[in-house]
């Protein structure tokens, strides 16, 4: 099966195991899945190493880590194309948690797009279920 992974969850597989659900890792340690990443992801990556000492003790230089995500851990990039931008332009946003962020209404939206599971622990985005977010949920206990 096919499984679009939100961008923490890519760190948390990578570096912070302990962090992902009993479901969540045994569907991304289970290598008969094919695990994708939203371009989008790739971008909030580069930004967070710049900005967040945390991300840049797991890799040293943004490129690396952008190499890693393919090379190591064998997830698929995938773009974000227009279909993916008019179902953002549709898409309801989650006003009453002032969800306001982009990257994760692209995320979403290829999701629905594409009609992949989201594997994301972000508390908002249940909100997008009904707008058809087929949300596998990391919320730890």
């Amino acid at each position: 099966m096919r499984y679009l992974i939100d961008t923490h969850i890519f760190v948390w597989y990578a570096n912070e195991q302990d962090n992902l659900t009993r479901d969540v890792a045994a569907i991304v340690f289970n290598y008969e899945n094919e695990l994708l990443m939203s371009m989008e992801s790739v971008k909030e990556l580069v930004v967070a190493y710049r900005t967040k000492p945390q991300i840049r003790k797991y890799w040293a230089s943004p490129l690396k880590m952008i190499d890693s995500i393919q090379r190591q851990y064998g997830i698929r990039i995938v773009q974000p194309d227009m279909e993916v931008m008019r179902t953002m332009a549709k898409l309801e946003i989650n006003v009453e948690e002032e969800h306001n962020d982009p990257s994760d209404h692209v995320i979403i939206s290829q999701a629905i797009t594409m009609r992949l599971p989201l594997i994301s622990g972000d508390h908002k985005f249940p909100f997008y279920k009904r707008q058809g977010l087929d949300l596998i949920y990391n919320g730890k206990e």
